[in-house]
């Protein structure tokens, strides 16, 4: 089994075991709706809400090696927990409590990436949405990807809605602007 799928599959089944609310993102996830890429570590969103998020540091931190020495405080600082699987495979645990946030993990979806592999994953829509937020040029060209291989499947509107909301937050109009156009609306 692909070392990536493998990495995933672990901390999803620990997320499960612990009955917390997740999403795979990132480049994984980009592989069920866009272009595939090369991707060396797997991204995922952790539901915490505000001001638990030691509890789930400090117990992600029991089972799992930190990939960076005093982890659990670089998590507090940034919301996100650096450590890797079994294998030496990075995971990088992104600490949710935004609205947005919640909806993404609530429509997740089941995808099987190999046969007996599901893995939950964030929607064609959610990706399109955090990829333009992050704005770094591999994430509009995951943008353009997902645009293309998605085509008319996508939820629009959620997009635009979701969107218009994180751009006014970044204080970058520029980023829904440039969605439109590559949504060609």
């Amino acid at each position: 089994m692909n070392l990536i799928f493998k990495a995933a599959k672990e901390i999803s089944d620990y997320f499960d075991l612990n009955g917390w609310s997740f999403c795979i993102i990132g480049g994984l996830a980009n592989q069920c709706w866009g272009e595939p890429r090369t991707t060396h570590d797997v991204d995922i969103t952790l539901l915490t809400g505000v001001g638990s998020e030691d509890y789930y540091a400090e117990k992600i931190t029991e089972s799992f090696k930190t990939r960076i020495s005093d982890a659990v405080n670089f998590a507090m600082r940034n919301r996100v927990l650096l450590i890797e699987s079994s294998d030496g495979i990075p995971l990088d645990i992104s600490f949710g409590a935004l609205p947005f946030e919640e909806e993404m993990i609530s429509r997740s979806v089941d995808f099987e990436f190999i046969k007996g592999v599901n893995l939950k994953v964030c929607s064609a829509e959610d990706l399109f949405i955090m990829k333009a937020f992050a704005s770094r040029e591999k994430d509009w060209l995951d943008v353009k990807g997902i645009a293309n291989k998605q085509n008319e499947k996508l939820d629009v509107d959620y997009i635009l809605k979701h969107l218009e909301m994180l751009s006014e937050l970044k204080e970058e109009p520029e980023l829904l602007l440039k969605a439109k156009n590559i949504l060609g609306v």
